[in-house]
């Protein structure tokens, strides 16, 4: 393919992209939900106008890896560690009962499979599609009725940052697993080293960046050793640990989230997420979705799926939030505002199928469940609040 083509490829998915967002934000849903339809329409499954290649697939994975530096960069660190631990202990809940329920929702479909096998580790993979929560649905919803500072939003808050992260290290377990050339052992000491390095070495840059920045405050450098930063530990993750480079990016953002111009790194890896990386990777969802597959048993797995990703929320953070001494419907409020799923669930896929994990046709069952979940939250929300005040 010539050079150029690939111009032509990225405006129009940045146009479609774009309009498909903004029509999906006006009728109140997630605007990465109208990126990724955007992706369905122009992909190779229905007008054909953009075809999947490499350069687009490494796009994508910079937008992934800059999406994972920007969440890390809004972790509210001081928050995190305050938080004690009740929302630890409801992240835990809400990371192990959907792990479990996704796969034993594969096993139920497609049979029991033996330790270590390739389809048990499929199996275990659909499990951590589940277990990542996007609670930004649920903070606009819970900040709109000025709930959010509440005992109930602080909770939802600190445990769904926990419960990405618990999310995070069990996907580089699981991928970890996987490989057929590595033995739990290894898998277990490469990751705990991994965060020992990071915890070292972050304090040190942390320090360093922390003094540039009081030196040359908001400046365009600071944002240029972030990227740096961010770039730099995907790759090392990777490369010397066999750690997922999301993991990596993620722990950089971590490590400047308490700097004073954390929100100025933010804002400017916002502008590149937003204006080309964000758009092209949650269209590559799209593009990938492969739905000429697309038969009745997957469809009945996709509603499966769906109810078993709403389900296994609320129980899980209901069930643990009750013993850690919430009552009566706080606990089903917790348990509804960690049910929301979004752009951590897709990269969490997108990584699964890079590895061999999961297959297209199952992009239909993850999308379906973000567009169920980010529509069905804010109404069960409201519903609950208007029956109860919090603390009832």
């Amino acid at each position: 393919m010539e050079a150029y083509y690939v111009f032509k490829d990225l405006a129009i998915i940045i146009f479609f992209a774009k309009f498909f967002g903004i029509v999906a934000r006006k009728l109140k849903a997630p605007q990465v939900v109208g990126e990724i339809v955007a992706g369905l329409l122009i992909g190779p499954g229905i007008l054909g106008l953009v075809q999947q290649s490499d350069f687009l697939l490494d796009m994508a994975e910079i937008g992934v890896v800059l999406l994972m530096f920007s969440a890390g960069l809004e972790t509210n660190l001081k928050e995190l560690l305050k938080t004690g631990p009740k929302a630890l202990l409801i992240a835990c809940a809400g990371v192990f009962v959907p792990l479990f329920g996704g796969a034993l929702l594969y096993m139920g479909f497609y049979g029991t499979a033996p330790w270590g096998s390739e389809d048990f580790y499929k199996a275990v993979f659909i499990g951590v599609i589940l277990t990542a929560t996007s609670v930004s649905i649920t903070v606009e919803t819970l900040k709109e009725m000025g709930r959010l500072k509440g005992k109930v939003g602080t909770t939802i808050l600190s445990a769904a940052i926990i419960d990405d992260v618990i999310g995070i290290i069990v996907l580089t377990f699981v991928i970890g697993f996987k490989n057929p050339d590595s033995n739990p052992g290894k898998v277990v000491l490469n990751t705990v080293l991994f965060f020992v390095f990071a915890i070292i070495v972050g304090i040190v840059i942390y320090k360093l960046i922390k003094f540039l920045d009081n030196r040359y405050p908001h400046t365009r450098r600071i944002p240029i050793i972030g990227l740096t930063l961010c770039l730099a530990f995907a790759y090392i993750a990777e490369k010397y640990f066999g750690i997922a480079d999301i993991t990596g990016a993620y722990v950089a953002g971590i490590i400047l989230c308490s700097i004073r111009d954390s929100e100025y790194i933010a804002e400017k890896m916002d502008i590149n997420s937003y204006m080309i990386f964000g758009p092209v990777f949650f269209a590559s969802i799209g593009l990938k979705t492969n739905l000429d597959n697309m038969t009745g048993a997957i469809l009945l797995f996709s509603i499966c799926f769906v109810i078993v990703g709403l389900t296994t929320k609320i129980i899980g953070c209901g069930l643990m939030s009750r013993l850690c001494g919430f009552r009566g419907l706080d606990c089903v409020k917790i348990g509804v505002g960690m049910m929301t799923r979004g752009e951590v669930a897709l990269i969490v896929a997108q990584k699964g199928l890079s590895v061999g994990l999961l297959t297209p046709v199952y992009f239909t069952s993850v999308i379906l469940l973000i567009i169920v979940s980010s529509i069905s939250t804010p109404i069960i929300l409201k519903l609950l609040y208007s029956k109860t005040p919090e603390g009832a």
